[in-house]
């Protein structure tokens, strides 16, 4: 029976393995006794080397130090707080309050290529902002810290100021390692969308071409953030961005978003004899530019009222049974030029052939809602404006979720501050009854103690953002309450908080030997629950951490299985073989694909239960199972 290591099993997903059995898969020729012979890869790559020094390229101090910090294995855990969650039973909506850092190293094997989009509004770098000083050697440890639960030597988070002497480098440290882990989330046609404005714009413009590759950049998104501005010298500053990236823009569909009244009433402004179905209509041309490739079967006459035969100069961009069936149903415009030629545009109407409004292709410039928006957002939720400073606008925030186009989504913020983000998605859910689920990440950092957060009773700004999702779902689903399928909406959430595993390391200092070789026999940390080590080990197994978890009762010992029997967990004392057997038995009941099985190492009631536990398992063809 195998051990789960804490060195080996305890640690969030290895980076550096994975991209090396990637590697291994695309060149297995390039490996010499497990070693990569750069020698063969750089012939394999032939002509696609790049070995001019003076190339272009994006360099900063400290940035291989942020490389390897995000290839680090993270040995915390996330413990749930199911006091502080709502509809924790039942909601597929995740709360994770600590450093995003170690929380984006813990989802790695859970949720790699998950995650359909992320948004994040970072800090600006204005010298004011919030930032996360990683420390290479133990972030974790300085998160402890921070929030108290270690002795402090005195490390803080703190601001960055231009005094420092690195004032964008710090930024590009903190921000860096932090993408390449959320691009590892993101699945194939995957996007992240990222505020920002003119501090850092270009160099997370140049962060990203290198993270997410330059043919993966899909646009700018200009923001029109206010009406005027009155104290900046010399324009006045009324804009921000958010980039856009794709994972894989080979993968990434076309962004179509619903027309609102503005629009049609800028485009779409002639009538005909659909005007009541239909809608108004505007016209494209039918004749193809000379960026189409030239197609013969593109080239025949259309029939004109008087009989005469229109061909174009080139090529029309539809076939004949497509024009002829256009021209059969009306949906053709023909008419004469001011040389009296006959000409010919295709038509297209407010609303498609069920009476829906079209979508349209949306502006690189976002100009719908502002930034007092955001504030009234706030103030509708809490009472008060000043709870929060400066929280993104929802409908700004939904607006980025519909140009994603996936009513199933999984969202991710992990900057997520006052949970502008968790409260688009249950808008926009119980708006056109989708079922996109939200992963909000949020350090707990402190309120000032004269802010009216804090007077509030908001310790940190954690607190907010949860206590947000909370009255938010409640207003959502008050203002909903006549609308069919409303009951399906999911305003629930269920708390995580960061901290150092449950499981006790192994102690090498020779002067505590023996509290060393009780640990070996009992390691679970006293002051753990089971839950906390049942959610441990979903996130070392790589499992969901909303997956369906079922207690049984076997032979008086509780038994945990984990998504219909993929893991089964027990982790009481005194096993006997009748549990083993019970074990088998559940496993043929939920007849999962694979089963893996986990007791913990002190609670095999022998050296005979754990010698013939293998054995039965085996018989129910169980094959993987470990102690803790």
């Amino acid at each position: 029976m195998d051990k789960l290591n804490p060195t080996n099993n305890g640690s969030s997903m290895n980076i550096v393995q994975d991209n090396i059995q990637q590697l291994k898969q695309l060149f297995p020729d390039v490996f010499t006794e497990g070693k990569v012979d750069f020698d063969l890869l750089k012939s394999t790559l032939g002509e696609y080397l790049e070995t001019n020094e003076e190339r272009y390229n994006f360099n900063w101090h400290g940035k291989s130090a942020a490389k390897r910090i995000a290839q680090t294995p993270s040995m915390g855990t996330l413990r749930p707080c199911k006091e502080e969650s709502n509809n924790w039973d039942t909601t597929q909506n995740l709360f994770i309050e600590g450093d995003n850092l170690e929380a984006l190293k813990l989802l790695q094997k859970s949720y790699h290529k998950q995650v359909n989009m992320i948004y994040i509004d970072p800090p600006y770098n204005t010298g004011k902002e919030f930032i996360y000083p990683d420390n290479y050697q133990d972030n974790l440890d300085t998160y402890l810290e921070y929030t108290g639960q270690k002795d402090s030597e005195g490390r803080k988070f703190g601001t960055n100021t231009e005094t420092t002497g690195r004032y964008h480098t710090n930024w590009l440290n903190m921000m860096s390692p932090r993408l390449k882990l959320a691009r590892n989330l993101l699945c194939d046609d995957g996007m992240i969308f990222i505020s920002i404005d003119d501090n850092e714009q270009a160099n997370l413009k140049k962060l990203c071409d290198e993270i997410f590759g330059e043919s993966n950049f899909v646009n700018s998104l200009i923001w029109k953030k206010r009406y005027n501005a009155a104290k900046e010298k010399h324009l006045a500053a009324i804009h921000e961005y958010v980039l856009i990236y794709s994972k894989n823009i080979d993968h990434l569909s076309d962004f179509l978003v619903p027309g609102d009244k503005n629009y049609f009433d800028m485009y779409f402004k002639e009538e005909d004899e659909f005007i009541s179905t239909r809608g108004r209509f505007m016209t494209q041309p039918l004749e193809a530019g000379n960026s189409m490739d030239a197609r013969p079967n593109l080239h025949f006459p259309i029939i004109a009222p008087d009989g005469t035969e229109i061909w174009p100069r080139r090529q029309w961009v539809w076939g004949k049974d497509r024009v002829n069936k256009a021209h059969h149903e009306g949906r053709l415009k023909l008419y004469k030029d001011k040389l009296d030629k006959w000409k010919v545009r295709h038509k297209q109407y407010e609303r498609d052939d069920f009476g829906a409004y079209r979508k349209v292709k949306p502006f690189s410039i976002y100009d719908k809602s502002f930034t007092q928006d955001g504030t009234k957002d706030i103030e509708k939720i809490f009472n008060k404006s000043t709870i929060f400073s400066f929280p993104k606008p929802i409908k700004l925030i939904k607006h980025m979720l519909e140009l994603s186009n996936g009513k199933s989504d999984l969202i991710l913020d992990f900057f997520s501050g006052s949970c502008s983000t968790a409260h688009a998605v249950m808008d926009l859910n119980a708006q056109d009854n989708g079922n996109r689920k939200h992963i909000m990440v949020q350090l707990p950092e402190l309120c000032d103690e004269k802010s009216e957060a804090y007077k509030a009773g908001y310790k940190t700004i954690a607190d907010i953002g949860k206590e947000r999702i909370r009255r938010a779902g409640e207003k959502i689903f008050a203002d909903n309450a006549d609308k069919e399928g409303i009951e399906n909406l999911d305003i629930g959430f269920k708390v995580f908080k960061l901290d150092s595993s449950n499981i006790k390391a192994w102690d090498s200092d020779l002067d505590n030997i023996e509290a060393s070789l009780f640990d070996a026999v009992d390691n679970i940390k006293p002051d753990r629950s089971e839950d906390d080590v049942l959610y441990e080990l979903l996130l070392k197994y790589g499992i969901d951490l909303t997956v369906p978890i079922e207690q049984r009762q076997i032979s008086g010992k509780a038994v945990y299985s984990i998504g219909f029997g993929a893991l089964i967990i027990c982790l009481a004392d005194d096993i006997t073989l009748d549990v083993v057997e019970g074990i088998g038995k559940l496993k043929q009941e939920l007849a999962p694909e694979l089963t893996h099985v986990v007791f913990k190492d002190s609670g095999l009631k022998d050296d005979v239960v754990k010698t013939n536990a293998i054995q039965i398992l085996k018989r129910y063809d169980i094959n993987d199972v470990k102690t803790l």
